[in-house]
């Protein structure tokens, strides 16, 4: 897989693409990270390219010549398009699974107040990282990109992603590791008892006592079997004999 990072500033990658995960997954070849200076395909004597909006208003807006420019020499057939915007949807784990899966990503980094509303039209989709405002793209373009890379095959083994949050629609189970016994608790002992089918019960029904407590919205969308169905009405009988 290839990703190309249309950005104002390539500095900011650096680290990024240099440590842990995502540099081990470049430097086996899983994944392909291209970053390309929109500004160099300014026509401007100074590299501008942004310029006042329109009708007034605070700030100024990424022009659609050098942006354009900038896409058009790095698109090919197989290319994917996604635009970093606030307009966008919402970057969720199964999103990230979909884009994981195309053969050349562009993420087009947006700065400024935003982009000319008629470079729209020239992406595949919108996406948002959140309900706030950033200054750049920059940083949700490597947000994105991690949540993909870590995804491909060989980046990380299948079982660590499995069970993670957001994967089955669930927050990730408690976890643990030595010492035992500790002033802030204990592992909990069905942990120790190499049990493997009560630790798969207990787990799940941590799960999703943790996504009841902290993500309710969660279940809006979870389709529960009958026995997640049965351990959950056991989380919520708990809760009311403890309140």
């Amino acid at each position: 897989m290839k990703i190309t990072i249309l950005t104002l500033f390539p500095e900011m990658y650096e680290g990024f693409l240099s440590t842990s995960i995502i540099k081990k997954a470049i430097l086996k070849g899983l994944v392909e990270v291209e970053l390309v200076d929109i500004r160099a395909f300014s026509k401007s004597k100074t590299h501008r390219v942004d310029d006042y909006p329109f009708g007034g208003g605070q700030g100024l807006v990424m022009a659609v010549q050098p942006v354009k420019d900038c896409l058009n020499s790095v698109k090919l057939e197989n290319s994917y398009v996604v635009m970093t915007s606030a307009s966008g949807k919402t970057f969720t784990q199964q999103k990230a699974h979909s884009l994981s899966e195309k053969e050349h990503l562009i993420i087009l980094c947006g700065h400024y107040e935003g982009f000319d509303e008629r470079l729209v039209q020239l992406c595949d989709e919108e996406v948002s990282i959140g309900d706030y405002v950033l200054t750049g793209g920059e940083l949700p373009s490597m947000v994105i990109s991690d949540a993909i890379i870590r995804l491909k095959e060989g980046v990380i083994k299948e079982a660590s992603h499995r069970d993670e949050s957001y994967e089955q629609g669930l927050l990730e189970y408690p976890q643990y590791t030595r010492p035992e016994h500790l002033d802030e608790g204990d592992v909990p002992a069905v942990l120790m008892n190499g049990d493997h089918e009560k630790i798969r019960k207990y787990r799940l029904k941590e799960s999703l006592r943790k996504t009841w407590l902290k993500r309710p919205d969660l279940f809006k969308d979870k389709v529960l079997s009958k026995e997640e169905t049965q351990l959950l009405c056991e989380v919520l009988l708990e809760s009311i004999k403890k309140d």
